[in-house]
């Protein structure tokens, strides 16, 4: 059983998902990207965004909570891919603290996630990910049941540096 609980984010909620949105880019990507694209990355930039995210629904957004404390959220619509049918839903974001990292809340916020998109009458839905972020890689792969659609790769630049993402796909039964 979850010690999480998860539920729709508030406007209140935007600067907790801003800040583990920094954190968790920071620990996940800080061999992969350099620091000065990360640097980029801000609270104050982020919490605007979310807060719009969430006054707005797009995407929709849930958060999981522990005692109350926020520690961790998901993003997710339609699929913002180009020629997708309308029953194609997207993982547009998905961040847990670090410090919650492979203790169930990614499990929580998906499950969250897949009802909010069955709900949507969605009956597939994809992500995308860098290739070099492993652990993520490894949750939504092993832990959420998607498929890498070998040919989606794709390159994206991050600053200074070109890195490879990768759609992963599942129905969302």
């Amino acid at each position: 059983m979850s010690s999480y609980s998860v539920r729709p984010a508030t406007a209140r909620d935007a600067k907790a998902i801003a800040e583990i949105h920094v954190a968790t880019w920071q620990a996940a990507y800080k061999d992969v990207m350099p620091q000065d694209y990360l640097n980029k990355v801000t609270v104050e930039k982020r919490q605007a965004y979310w807060r719009e995210a969430i006054e707005y629904s797009e995407p929709q957004v849930l958060v999981a909570t522990q005692d109350d404390k926020v520690v961790g959220f998901v993003g997710f619509d339609r699929s913002r891919d180009a020629k997708t049918r309308s029953t194609v839903g997207e993982i547009w974001a998905m961040y847990v603290s670090p410090d919650h990292w492979a203790q169930g809340a990614g499990v929580a916020l998906w499950d969250g996630a897949r009802e909010g998109l069955k709900e949507e009458g969605c009956t597939q839905v994809t992500l995308w990910v860098l290739l070099r972020n492993e652990r993520a890689l490894q949750f939504f792969e092993h832990a959420a049941g998607f498929k890498r659609e070998m040919p989606s790769l794709k390159t994206v630049d991050f600053g200074s540096a070109k890195l490879e993402e990768i759609r992963l796909k599942r129905a969302v039964d």
